[in-house]
């Protein structure tokens, strides 16, 4: 019962997901041809979310749900690594028309051909844990 906040998040998401038409192939493709700026607005408003959500938690030195103080650590960037790494996943987006978390919004809206894409992602993870530590990170 402890986990139902998360659950209960993890519904909203797909909710929102399934209610934005995020996860339709028409709205990706559109995105990717640059006819529309449906999907743009929609990563527009989740990066200034995302930024008024990391000043406010080092403004006001927010803490978790357990009380643990947040500590947001700057990360080193590995132009090469993540240059392929992003095309990949990006090749991978246009070729399906989707990304990880509408595969789980589609899954639960009963389309059983996001099983395929489903095991192509489990596939990918798998690959990356097997081929790690030869990657340039």
């Amino acid at each position: 019962m402890q986990h139902a906040k998360f659950l209960l998040s993890g519904f909203f998401f797909g909710v929102l997901i399934v209610k934005s038409e995020a996860l339709t192939w028409f709205r990706i493709q559109e995105m990717f041809r640059f006819q529309s700026l449906h999907m743009f607005g929609i990563f527009g408003s989740a990066v200034l979310v995302g930024t008024v959500t990391v000043q406010l938690i080092r403004r006001y030195q927010l803490k978790t749900f357990d009380g643990v103080p947040i500590e947001i650590t700057p990360k080193p960037l590995y132009w090469r690594a993540q240059t392929i790494g992003g095309l990949l996943f990006g090749f991978g987006w246009v070729l399906t028309g989707l990304c990880v978390a509408p595969i789980y919004a589609l899954l639960g809206t009963g389309h059983p051909a996001a099983l395929l894409i489903f095991f192509g992602a489990l596939t990918g993870v798998f690959t990356y844990g097997v081929l790690k530590k030869r990657l340039p990170h």
